[in-house]
C-alpha cells in the first residue's frame, strides 16, 4: 500500500477526511448537548488540512490564551487529539456545567476537572465515531489539560508530529453563542493510510 503524502492529497481523499471531521464533530456536539443537558446548536464545521506552522493564526493568534485538552490516540492508529478553545469559551461552558458563574482570571481545581471532563466526553465521542465508521480499534489516554498560549500548547503535539509530516486535520466547530472549539487529529502517516484503507480509499 503507497504511503499517502498529505502535501499532495487528491480532493477525494480529502473529501472522506472531511465527512470523517463532520461526523465526529457532530457527535461530539450531541455529547456535550447531553452532558449539559440543553440543546446544543453546530453550524457546519470548517474541515482543512493544514501546515501545522498555520494552525496557531487561524484559531487567533499564537498569543491567544486556550484550554487545550491532550490526549494520545492508541490502538490500530497512533497519534493523538487536541481539543482547543478560547479561555472566555471555556469559562462559558464550565459555567453551564456546574450552574454558576466562573469567578476570577485562574481556574481552581474544581473548573479545571469540570473542564477535562468535558475535554474528555467530547473527543472520546470523536474517537469512538471515527472507530465505529472505520471498524478500527481507537482509545484514548487519560486527558491532559493546559490552560496557556495557543503557541505553548501546539507545542506538545509539534514535538512528536516533526516525525510525521507537515500538515494535520483542524476541524473547527462553533457550537453555540460564539463558541468555537477545535479538533486536531494528529495520526501518524502509517495511520492515514489505514483509516482511508479502512474505507476502501
Amino acid at each position: 500500500m503507497a504511503r499517502i503524502d498529505l502535501n499532495d492529497i487528491n480532493q477525494e481523499y480529502f473529501d472522506v477526511l472531511r465527512e470523517l471531521g463532520n461526523i465526529g464533530a457532530g457527535n461530539a456536539t450531541t455529547a456535550l448537548a447531553q452532558m449539559l443537558n440543553c440543546k446544543v446548536d453546530m453550524k457546519v464545521p470548517q474541515v482543512r488540512l493544514l501546515p501545522f506552522s498555520e494552525v496557531g493564526s487561524v484559531m487567533g493568534g499564537e498569543e491567544q490564551l486556550m484550554a487545550g485538552i491532550y490526549l494520545a490516540v492508541e490502538g490500530d492508529i497512533k497519534g493523538s487529539i487536541l481539543f482547543l478553545l478560547n479561555k472566555e469559551s471555556a469559562k462559558s461552558l464550565i459555567s453551564k456545567l456546574m450552574g454558576m458563574p466562573v469567578e476570577g482570571e485562574e481556574l481552581s481545581e474544581m473548573e479545571q476537572s469540570a473542564l477535562k471532563e468535558i475535554g474528555n466526553i467530547i473527543t472520546a465521542s470523536y474517537l469512538n465515531s471515527l472507530s465505529t465508521l472505520t471498524q478500527l480499534v481507537i482509545y484514548p489516554s487519560v486527558p491532559f489539560l493546559s490552560v496557556d498560549m495557543a503557541g505553548a500548547i501546539l507545542s506538545v503535539p509539534a514535538i512528536e508530529f516533526g516525525t510525521m509530516g507537515d500538515k494535520l486535520l483542524m476541524i473547527q466547530t462553533q457550537f453555540y453563542d460564539g463558541l468555537d472549539g477545535f479538533f486536531i487529529l494528529v495520526p501518524e502517516l502509517d495511520s492515514y493510510d489505514k483509516i482511508l484503507a479502512s474505507l476502501g480509499m
